[in-house]
């Protein structure tokens, strides 16, 4: 077994004598001591305390306030209406399903009597949702978004949300601000398809 222990007893440090406390007199060690067993701290501490208890109350009553939250903030997903129409902006084109990495949404899909596309069910397993943004970032219509609604707690292992519970009964007249929003640099931020640089060839 190998001796742990240090070889040479210079690998030690060793600490002066306190000579100076020795030579100070009963009074100004009995201070010391005082100050090193109590210490001053205490009523440091006290002071911060006091101070706290009569400062303005930012405590928010929960059940009854709710504690205000950033526009980008990303909680249970709402489907958006159109401003002019009141029609549903989703156009069922599935990009929310197949980018999505928990594999919570489902959209079925099929053809009306105007031979357009419908969509008969689209729902979202909040118990798998880990709210990362993607289908909101993807989405080509605006249509799902982020909303401030938090509170989806649930006692069942499987918490759906449908889409009669999230989608949006009237448009809002302001358009929506939140997570997956048009940014209001986006006309600046577009840049040109390859498409448009051989249009630009072709037309030379």
């Amino acid at each position: 077994m190998k001796n742990l222990m240090p070889q040479n007893t210079t690998d030690y440090r060793i600490l002066p004598p306190r000579t100076q406390r020795l030579q100070q007199n009963f009074l100004k060690r009995c201070l010391i001591t005082f100050q090193t067993s109590i210490k001053l701290e205490l009523f440091v501490g006290l002071g911060h305390a006091l101070k706290a208890f009569f400062s303005p109350k930012v405590t928010v009553q929960y059940p009854l306030e709710l504690a205000p939250l950033s526009p980008r903030y990303r909680a249970i997903h709402k489907l958006q209406r159109l401003l002019e129409s009141e029609n549903e902006r989703c156009i069922g084109c599935g990009l929310c399903e197949k980018i999505c990495t928990s594999n919570c949404i489902r959209i079925i899909t099929d053809q009306g009597e105007d031979h357009r596309k419908k969509i008969h069910h689209y729902t979202i397993n909040f118990g798998r949702c880990i709210y990362c943004g993607l289908c909101a970032e993807v989405c080509p219509e605006l249509a799902i978004v982020h909303s401030d609604l938090y509170e989806n707690a649930s006692e069942q292992r499987a918490h759906f949300g449908s889409k009669d519970q999230i989608l949006e009964k009237n448009a809002s007249i302001v358009e929506f601000s939140g997570f997956g929003s048009i940014s209001p640099d986006a006309d600046s931020q577009i840049r040109k398809t390859p498409l448009s640089y051989s249009k630009e060839a072709s037309d030379v």
